[in-house]
């Protein structure tokens, strides 16, 4: 038991070295004062959304991309349909912006092609007929301010960078369950502008990225990539990192916020989640890959342990110390980035999401790696 014990004060440890070290990282990453910049007017920004069976959103995501403070002239918006079974195509079409266009994927197959990475296909076609300088990518279920584009433009044309990642947040949340997605997505952000910040990794969201056109297409797109069904941003990130080591960002600023709504049931936040960590094998940054594979790890330990506490109950003890003592560390690391997406009043309810948290990870791990799963309707491997 000491042995054991004695491993995991020093996982305990190591952890909570790496929840300092982030913490500072994400502090240390600067805020972006937009409203001081204006835009050049030269900047024309190509949107592509790829969508798949979206009629319940997509009308409110193209609303709020219509009310953007940016101008119509220089925003051309492509939303790429996806073998929609549902009214998505029709409702782009009946949508009342000149800006506007809708981009039938299945056009731009041949007859009885099959793909893995659907999305990758999307985005490659409709960057493919775009004629903008500046690529922005989002999804059909999300909504943002009317500075958005703006924001990220302005970035674009005071540094010099090639790649954009900005951030993603939950909202509308409404029970418990709701609220644990969001509390380990504010995780996934904060660890991601905090790497970016370091240069110790890189990290990011397909629902709210910006990156040149002709960068994209210089790393060769999708090229290498284009097997694996997720990917449609890290394994594009990394692309572009290798091409441009000193020319990928994090844009931290609230008017660069992207929302979207949580899964709202058990099966398809396992999916999501799956789907996610099914690429965690292809990443080029090792960085990334060892803390991946330590806090799995970490998480896995903790699990065993509860589960010996059926065989000696004294391990139970051990076990609550150490879950006490992780949700005291995270809440440290999480405590300025609940603050910036104006989400500290969900903190109360970390301790109780633990419960949840930690099997969560342990079963969609493994599943990412040796399972398959479900989205839009197919069978992913």
């Amino acid at each position: 038991m000491n042995i054991w014990l004695l491993l995991m004060c020093l996982f305990a440890a190591v952890y909570t070295l790496l929840l300092v070290v982030y913490r500072y990282g994400w502090i240390k990453q600067p805020f972006f004062e937009a409203g001081r910049i204006t835009i050049s007017g030269k900047t024309k920004v190509s949107l592509i959304i790829p969508a798949r069976n979206e009629e319940a959103s997509i009308l409110t995501c193209l609303k709020a991309i219509s009310e953007q403070n940016y101008p119509a002239a220089l925003l051309e918006v492509l939303v790429v349909d996806d073998h929609s079974t549902d009214r998505t195509a029709e409702l782009v079409r009946q949508f009342p912006a000149s800006n506007v266009k809708l981009v039938d994927l299945a056009a731009y197959l041949s007859e009885n092609e099959q793909l893995n990475a659907y999305k990758k296909k999307a985005i490659a076609v409709g960057i493919g007929l775009s004629t903008g300088t500046l690529i922005l990518t989002t999804d059909a279920d999300c909504v943002m301010g009317s500075e958005w584009v703006a924001t990220l433009v302005k970035y674009y044309e005071n540094r010099p960078v090639k790649f954009i990642a900005a951030p993603v947040a939950f909202h509308q949340e409404r029970n418990f369950f709701e609220v644990f997605q969001s509390l380990d997505f504010l995780c996934m952000q904060g660890i991601t502008g905090a790497a970016a910040r370091l240069k110790c990794g890189t990290m990011c969201n397909g629902a709210n990225l910006a990156y040149e056109k002709q960068a994209f297409l210089d790393v060769g797109a999708f090229k290498g990539i284009d097997c694996i069904a997720s990917g449609d941003d890290m394994l594009l990130m990394y692309k572009m990192y290798k091409a441009y080591p000193d020319g990928i960002a994090f844009l931290k600023s609230p008017d660069a916020v992207v929302h979207t709504r949580p899964m709202p049931t058990l099966r398809t936040f396992l999916e999501q989640r799956i789907r996610w960590a099914s690429k965690a094998d292809r990443y080029d940054d090792r960085r990334l890959t060892v803390v991946l594979a330590f806090i799995y790890l970490w998480n896995v330990a903790l699990l065993l342990f509860f589960l010996a506490g059926f065989f000696h109950p004294a391990w139970w003890l051990v076990w609550l110390a150490l879950l006490l003592y992780k949700t005291a560390a995270e809440l440290f690391f999480l405590a300025p980035v609940a603050r910036f997406f104006r989400k500290s009043r969900q903190l109360w309810q970390f301790l109780p999401a633990q419960l949840l948290h930690i099997p969560y990870i342990v079963v969609s791990g493994w599943l990412g790696k040796f399972g398959s799963y479900r989205w839009k309707g197919r069978e992913v491997k």
